[in-house]
């Protein structure tokens, strides 16, 4: 009998968070967060505006400082799903396919999320030192060496932007 290889946990979420990002609405970035605890799946979201208001696809992007700020991001959107379905994320991890920013992270820290784990190093280097000052556990699995992530990764130099 052949034996089959499976997927790593990290990586099939890390896929479903890559499928869930393709209803994102805002062309800038194309973003998916997966929740889970215990191998399930609680929760997902990806950016879209808020519920009822038309989407950048449909009216152009809301700019301020540099930003699109017409969209709610995917990790907001994936607890506020666990929140309205009464689902309690707290001890989960979250899946999400480019590092959190600062106000996303700050959420998944007090919904108690122990675990991070991200696919590309978005644009805030606080997130790495905080984490390990709370015991959230980052991952960053665009730094696969031979099949395996990298866990608390340093912050990138400064200027860098991963």
């Amino acid at each position: 009998m052949t034996e089959r290889a499976r997927v790593p946990w990290d990586e099939y979420f890390m896929n479903i968070a890559r499928e869930v990002a393709t209803r994102s609405t805002c062309d800038r970035k194309h973003v998916g967060a997966v929740i889970v605890r215990d191998k399930c799946i609680l929760a997902t979201g990806y950016n879209g505006s808020i519920k009822g208001l038309p989407h950048c696809d449909e009216v152009g992007h809301l700019m301020e400082d540099g930003h699109c700020v017409r969209t709610v991001h995917a990790e907001a959107n994936a607890i506020v799903q666990a929140a309205r379905n009464g689902v309690r994320i707290d001890g989960g991890g979250i899946y999400v396919t480019a590092s959190p920013c600062w106000s996303c992270f700050r959420l998944i820290a007090n919904a108690g999320v122990t675990r991070i784990v991200f696919g590309e190093f978005y644009r805030d280097p606080k997130i790495f030192e905080m984490s390990q000052a709370l015991g959230i556990e980052l991952v960053d699995l665009s730094a696969h060496t031979a099949g395996r992530a990298v866990a608390r990764p340093k912050a990138p130099a400064a200027g860098e932007r991963g």
